[in-house]
């Protein structure tokens, strides 16, 4: 999740526990809620101190009591400085309290997403991740921007009533959000289960998520996929590719599944998000050749997503490939 929809998410967590009486809490809490990300900071150091990593210890209820325990003391006085005096007054275990909560609500969202963290680091190198949505989402993304814009200009501008209001409204369309992933994850989980995909992958709409398969074998590699909506129910049949072996030596191609198998593995090699995501492909014939855009079923946007397209001569099998970002349904031979 990105730095500014944790801090807001701490900032509003906080204000639903210190309410408008602890408002030096809440900024504490808020500061909390960013903080884990400053282990950016140790990106040098990261390959000699493997916990020093991005997600590192900074992402653990370890790193996060540390940076609470400093700040106790120190984040008082950097306040008092920064902001007035006000901001210093109030009890030592309560601003621990404030950044431990805050630095947690940071762990836990990073964990909410497909991206892993390590709680119990450094005890333990157990990574936990629930997958239930996108570490970077462009609709959280812009309502944050819009969120932290409304409490700006209502500061001073409007009753404090509804600017408490607001700070109330905001919190809970976030716990409703988070719910509403929640479920989903949930919900496609039971589906994993049952029918044996490997993967749950959620996507920029909260309502919709992807199940996934990859299975690679001697001699052949199966991929499979279906799309889930949270009210709708499937959206789709799940689709599947079987990929054998192509032929050593170059030679006509005939059929789309030809096409597919000699133009599965230089797309891979071409672009680095499909051999580190799941995968899937859209081909179409033309008279002479083919064309094949393999693309990621993770790194997706506004219906397009990243991937390569791979032109297959008819003739004599020649693979092109280009990198591209377009929609899988829209492919042209």
């Amino acid at each position: 999740m990105d730095l500014f929809t944790h801090v807001l998410i701490a900032y509003l967590v906080s204000y639903g526990v210190w309410g408008p009486g602890g408002l030096q809490y809440i900024a504490a809490g808020a500061l909390a809620g960013g903080l884990p990300d400053s282990d950016a900071l140790f990106f040098p150091l990261a390959k000699r101190f493997p916990l020093l990593r991005h997600h590192g210890i900074t992402h653990s209820i370890f790193g996060v009591t540390v940076i609470a325990a400093v700040g106790a003391f120190v984040v008082p006085s950097v306040f008092a400085h920064v902001i007035g005096p006000s901001f210093a007054a109030g009890s030592t275990l309560y601003y621990f309290l404030a950044m431990e909560g805050g630095g947690l609500s940071h762990v836990f969202l990073d964990g909410f997403t497909h991206y892993s963290v390590p709680p119990f680091a450094p005890f333990s190198k157990l990574e936990f991740h629930l997958d239930a949505d996108r570490a970077i989402n462009l609709g959280t993304f812009a309502f944050t921007g819009f969120s932290f814009w409304l409490l700006l200009y209502e500061r001073g501008r409007v009753p404090v009533a509804l600017w408490e209001l607001t700070t109330w409204l905001l919190l809970a369309i976030y716990l409703s959000y988070l719910a509403v992933r929640g479920v989903g994850r949930w919900k496609a989980g039971t589906i994993q289960k049952k029918e044996g995909y490997s993967s749950v992958i959620p996507t920029g709409n909260p309502f919709v998520f992807l199940l996934a398969e990859e299975r690679a074998g001697s001699d052949s590699t199966f991929l499979r996929f279906t799309r889930l909506h949270l009210l709708r129910g499937r959206e789709d049949d799940p689709r599947s590719i079987r990929l054998h072996p192509p032929p050593n030596s170059p030679g006509p191609v005939a059929s789309p599944q030809e096409a597919l198998e000699r133009s599965y593995h230089p797309s891979i090699s071409k672009g680095w998000m499909l051999s580190e995501t799941h995968h899937f492909a859209e081909v179409r014939e033309a008279p002479d050749h083919f064309t094949v855009f393999w693309y990621s079923l993770e790194f997706s946007m506004l219906g397009r997503s990243a991937g390569v397209v791979a032109r297959v001569d008819s003739a004599d099998g020649h693979v092109d490939t280009r990198s591209a970002w377009m929609a899988p349904k829209n492919l042209t031979a």
